[in-house]
């Protein structure tokens, strides 16, 4: 007997079965059997299935003798059905990697229930993913499992099939079956829950509900609509036969008046001729099942007023109404917004034409996002090394709160905005600032980059059309003619840099300024971070961050980040920041992974953990400088470098250790492989190439170049000479090792390892985390205060 029974109705669907049942064959749970059901489907369904019986035992081809509908083919399966549980698939959905796992894991966990409720994501065919808007009604916090009246909202999630378990027994006990005809999950979803003794939620998405451009049934005009009457009344005479069920009347009557009013305003769906019978039809449903007590929100009165009164004229009438007020509405904001920016420009223009200030210096980073990376790191340097010149800094609405005293706060787009670009002598940014920006005679414009190139960038993603995105090249050198200065931390960026976006500004190789803090930063810094973060003090708490994949449409976190922390243990923590074009890497709370996508820096997650797990993420660079151990997980690197381009291979010159799958990361962590004496050589020949300027003074030479004039760059430090931050692991085996050395050595006869000495073990551990007793002065430029807002830089 399987634990699950996956049961897939397939009818014209050919073109998308076989990813369907590759996604329930390819789980990571076996224990399953997949029953699918060819409804005498026309095209090459019964084959595909045929097919894939052949191949695994595990399936079993159904094949009916005539077409049926969705309903009696689930049917069919479940006559044939062995499992502990049932699950339902749509033959064009596909469930997630890992779903049946979480699934089993959910079940085991709150005591087998007879229903467990999961979620999905719906995938439109541009590759847009869009989460359940009701996922909150899923959340695992409380007591496990309940009753529905103890969760009622879980009414408010999609009344469908394939976003449940259903314990087999159960189903049985309470006889329930599809009916015919169209919207069949209705008298199965409403009973299933109503009627469940126990029930039970897993935020997760387990199913991808694939948004076809055509083809939906229910998107097609035709008589079948009717048939939502029907299975209303089948709802309702399930309840009249369960008295216990009485208290749910009210909801379900809400509930079916919402569904018909929806079917009637939906204008693909009754056909010419019908509407009116529709409404009579609807206005009978509504007298017969009316109960006191259903509360009915605001916005959905005028549909209710609809159904109960059958006012069809009157209705049109005044949604007629609405869709001109919304379409003047439409039109005057389009006017004022027009009128608007015109204003702006004016008020530009005058600005152009007046003196420039020399102590006016204004910044930007990632399109306003926040305060932050190699511009945040400047502008507390203008304001320590020379603090006459007056600094703004450019943040959206929702990034304001994040940018630290000093600066003054500029909104994109408003009279001050326009103000300060025109008439600031300084100009900083690690992207363009707006297109329209008139490059003045006297301003200084630092480009500051925002990471080392490992990808193809600028000029040369000419030829990649996946990663170019509709990139307007000639707009993009437009933009490189307005800069004076780039910045560079190595070699390999400069000429780079200068090859893909080619011009006439002077590169200064002077390292990353946002990099600085990593030499500035203590041991009691690195703590109060790791607090701030919830990290346990003995925990090794590893830096997860992956980069966007051009060609993928879904951006899928690469690792199963709960499977990973199960076989390292407890001891470990994972810190999981999200790319700004990813989906979230965990999509419901794991234990032990701190999702910090949202966390303002970046900085401040490398400085609190011990070791960086990444694919080509240029993060790499940037943590190399802390000399802790870097993973690369490199499982699809042909496939990058096809679609993106490289500049070297990260294989044959990585930062550490190398992983090319899951378990191969896995056991890299377990074996203790990551920080290794053979990773400790590749991360310091990685970071003697790529590290050699940043000392912790990368922001005073810029400032000393770009304000002060200062022709010859300050000394550099070399890499070795180099004492950053002491990761905690470290610290800890730096005490351990002074603790132990402070004991007094065992006397002859005394108990004792004979010949071993306890210094060693940590004195070791702490030479592979790269820490050292000793530290050097800080630089002059303090560190910012307050919080601020770093976007990824890969």
């Amino acid at each position: 007997m399987p634990r699950f029974s996956v049961i897939v109705p397939a009818y014209k669907v050919q073109a998308y079965l076989h990813e369907c049942l590759e996604s329930v064959l390819s789980q990571s749970y076996a224990d399953l059997e997949l029953i699918a059901v060819d409804d005498r489907s026309p095209d090459a369904c019964g084959e595909i299935i045929d097919e894939f019986a052949a191949r695994d035992t595990r399936v079993r081809a159904v094949h009916l003798p005539e077409n049926v509908g969705l309903g009696r083919a689930r049917n069919a399966g479940l006559d044939r059905a062995t499992g502990d549980y049932l699950l339902f698939l749509d033959s064009d959905d596909t469930l997630t990697p890992d779903a049946l796992r979480a699934i089993a894991d959910r079940l085991e966990e709150t005591g087998e229930p007879d229903v467990l409720v999961y979620d999905y994501a719906s995938i439109y065919w541009t590759g847009e993913a869009v989460r359940n808007r009701f996922a909150e009604q899923l959340s695992e916090e409380g007591p496990a499992p309940f009753r529905l009246q103890d969760r009622p909202g879980l009414l408010r999630v999609l009344m469908v099939a394939w976003n449940k378990a259903y314990r087999r027994e159960f189903v049985e006990r309470t006889g329930l079956r599809f009916p015919p005809g169209l919207y069949e999950d209705t008298p199965w979803t409403y009973p299933a829950l109503m009627a469940a003794r126990t029930l039970a939620t897993l935020d997760r998405v387990c199913v991808h509900y694939r948004q076809r451009r055509r083809g939906s049934i229910l998107s097609t005009t035709s008589r079948g609509h009717f048939d939502v009457f029907e299975q209303y009344d089948r709802v309702f005479a399930f309840v009249e036969q369960r008295p216990e069920l009485a208290r749910w009347r009210p909801v379900l009557f809400r509930r079916m008046v919402d569904h018909l009013s929806t079917v009637f305003t939906k204008r693909d769906r009754l056909p010419r001729g019908s509407r009116a019978e529709f409404l009579r039809k609807a206005r009978g449903h509504y007298r017969r099942y009316r109960t006191p007590g259903a509360s009915v929100p605001l916005r959905s009165r005028l549909r209710h007023t609809l159904v109960h009164f059958g006012v069809h004229r009157t209705y049109r009438a005044l949604e007629a109404s609405m869709t001109l007020r919304r379409r003047a509405h439409k039109s005057v904001s389009k006017l004022a917004r027009a009128l608007r920016a015109a204003l702006l420009q004016a008020h530009y223009r005058i600005q152009l034409r007046l003196p420039l200030r020399a102590d006016r210096a204004v910044f930007a980073a990632y399109w306003g996002r926040g305060h932050g990376c190699n511009p945040g790191a400047l502008e507390a340097a203008f304001r320590a090394l020379v603090p006459q010149v007056r600094t703004a800094w450019i943040a959206r609405p929702e990034h304001q709160d994040a940018v630290p005293p000093g600066p003054r706060r500029v909104r994109p787009g408003t009279a001050a905005y326009w103000t300060a670009l025109a008439r600031s002598k300084y100009l900083v940014n690690n992207v363009n600032f707006d297109r329209r920006l008139v490059k003045r005679p006297g301003q200084v414009f630092v480009q500051t980059q925002h990471g080392t190139p490992l990808k193809h960038m600028g000029l040369d993603l000419q030829e990649r059309p996946a990663a170019a995105r509709g990139t307007d090249f000639e707009e993009l050198l437009r933009g490189v003619d307005k800069w004076d200065y780039v910045l560079s931390a190595n070699r390999h960026t400069t000429l780079t840099w200068e090859r893909v976006y080619p011009g006439g500004y002077e590169t200064l190789e002077y390292g990353y300024p946002r990099n600085d803090v990593f030499q500035r930063a203590t041991a009691e810094d690195v703590a109060g971070l790791r607090e701030s973060l919830g990290i346990p003090r003995d925990a090794i708490a590893v830096l997860y961050a992956p980069t966007h994949r051009d060609y993928r449409r879904a951006q899928r976190c690469p690792l199963d980040l709960e499977r990973v922390l199960r076989r390292l243990g407890p001891r470990f923590v994972i810190l999981a920041r999200a790319h700004y074009w990813q989906d979230p890497l965990v999509d419901r709370p794991v234990p032990g992974v701190v999702d910090v996508s949202g966390h303002p820096s970046v900085e401040d997650l490398c400085l609190a953990s011990d070791a960086l797990v990444t694919d080509y993420s240029s993060l790499m660079f940037d943590y190399a400088n802390l000399d802790r151990p870097i993973v690369v997980h490199a499982d699809d690197w042909e496939a990058y470098d096809a679609a993106r381009g490289t500049y070297f291979d990260v294989r044959a010159f990585p930062p550490g250790a190398v992983a090319h799958s899951e378990d191969e990361l896995i056991d890299l962590f377990v074996t203790g492989h990551w920080r290794g004496p053979r990773p400790a050589r590749l991360r310091a020949a990685f970071r003697e190439r790529f590290c050699p300027h940043d000392d912790g003074r990368a922001a005073e030479r810029v400032v000393r170049r770009v304000v002060l004039g200062e022709l010859e760059p300050l000394p550099v430090t070399p890499p070795a000479e180099r004492r950053p931050a002491p990761s905690a692991a470290a610290t800890a085996a730096e005490a351990e090792a002074a603790t132990a050395a402070s004991v007094p050595a065992p006397l002859p006869g005394t108990s004792g390892t004979p010949g071993a000495s306890p210094v060693e073990p940590a004195a070791a551990s702490a030479v592979e985390q790269g820490a050292s007793p000793g530290r050097p002065p800080l630089s002059v430029v303090p560190r910012p205060a307050g919080p601020r807002s770093v976007v990824d830089r890969r």
